[in-house]
């Protein structure tokens, strides 16, 4: 990692969609809309977790960069677990004689090539006379971009779902509440229906909804191959409204962009569940100078760096966001999903 460089490390909650569960069914979660839940009652970011007992329950999530950090917890009931990286396996141990206070680090790596990797947690349990048992908890993880080179500088601009710039094809509505990030959202349950952003910046970040009656959708960028993606919430009864994360989560993130104009297109694949896609904002990183990263393995001019799941700058953007994008030497802090507004729960009738 090039710590002279604007970095930036994103923060990925387990109920991102940037995450890909193999099974969702196998976890248990808390559900964020019911009206026991209250989110600073908890140690762990955002009020939410994935935890399983069931052995070869995994979760995985594609990155390009140096260093990955994942956090669950540790404590007398926690057993073995899997860490594979490009096909690279270690397998460690969650288990203590005393629970953790809070998230504990599970697995860190900082050394890595910048590259694309596939890193994947996987629930081995009880293993080589553990002490404990078959469970795994997993609470959020980090990744490190690079925003810009040493001495540039960068700001964020942030696309509300309303802003002229985005073009929509198909069907979609809106909902208008103070508590969404600039006072609404767009939403559809159309199949094919698009939305599209022509930007320059270093990264792009989308943000959205994620509940049970949503669905798949797909983003493509400069026409590169589509990555698709699953916005169902974790909690079980998928394609009902139940379980929403009334705080955006992070549907696509792409970095180490260059300075030349792109265009993000995201289609909702609504199919026979006429399954939703919500859109709550975009965030683009603009430096004042573009050098993105050579790829290691790439060929010359590979530069696209995304986050999809396998089969920071300036001023802070907008106050409904704690993203902490305060300039520092070396590394800005950006953590995306700590979101400071609630969504209501009752957005469609």
């Amino acid at each position: 990692m090039d710590n002279s460089a604007v970095n930036a490390n994103v923060t990925v909650d387990d109920f991102d969609s940037v995450l890909s569960y193999a099974d969702q069914s196998v976890w248990q979660t808390p559900d964020p809309s019911s009206p026991s839940f209250n989110a600073s009652a908890t140690p762990w970011l955002m009020g939410t977790y994935h935890k399983t007992d069931v052995v070869g329950a995994s979760v995985s999530f594609n990155f390009t960069g140096p260093a990955i950090f994942v956090y669950g917890h540790t404590g007398p009931s926690y057993g073995s677990y899997e860490v594979d990286i490009d096909s690279a396996v270690s397998t460690l141990s969650a288990y203590a004689a005393n629970n953790a206070s809070g998230p504990a680090l599970l697995y860190s790596a900082s050394n890595l090539t910048y590259a694309p990797h596939t890193f994947t947690l996987r629930n081995v349990g009880a293993k080589n006379g553990d002490k404990g048992g078959n469970t795994l908890f997993f609470d959020y993880l980090q990744t490190t971009i690079q925003l810009a080179p040493a001495g540039a500088t960068v700001s964020n601009t942030t696309y509300e779902e309303d802003n002229s710039a985005l073009k929509y094809t198909g069907v979609w509505g809106s909902n208008k509440s103070p508590n969404f990030s600039g006072g609404g959202t767009s939403y559809t349950n159309a199949d094919k229906a698009t939305v599209s952003l022509s930007f320059h910046g270093s990264a792009v970040y989308v943000f959205g909804d994620k509940k049970n009656d949503h669905g798949l959708y797909s983003v493509v960028l400069d026409n590169k191959t589509a990555e698709v993606y699953s916005g169902i919430s974790g909690c079980g009864g998928a394609y009902g409204m139940t379980c929403e994360q009334m705080k955006p989560t992070l549907e696509y993130l792409a970095s180490n962009l260059d300075g030349s104009l792109h265009t993000l297109t995201i289609e909702n694949l609504a199919g026979v569940n006429n399954s939703f896609f919500d859109l709550d904002s975009i965030v683009v990183t603009v430096p004042s100078v573009y050098a993105p990263r050579q790829l290691a393995g790439a060929a010359p001019g590979s530069t696209l760096a995304s986050s999809s799941p396998p089969a920071s700058s300036a001023t802070a953007t907008k106050g409904n966001m704690a993203m902490g994008l305060l300039p520092s030497s070396n590394l800005l802090l950006i953590f995306l999903c700590l979101v400071v507004m609630f969504r209501s729960s009752s957005r469609r009738w």
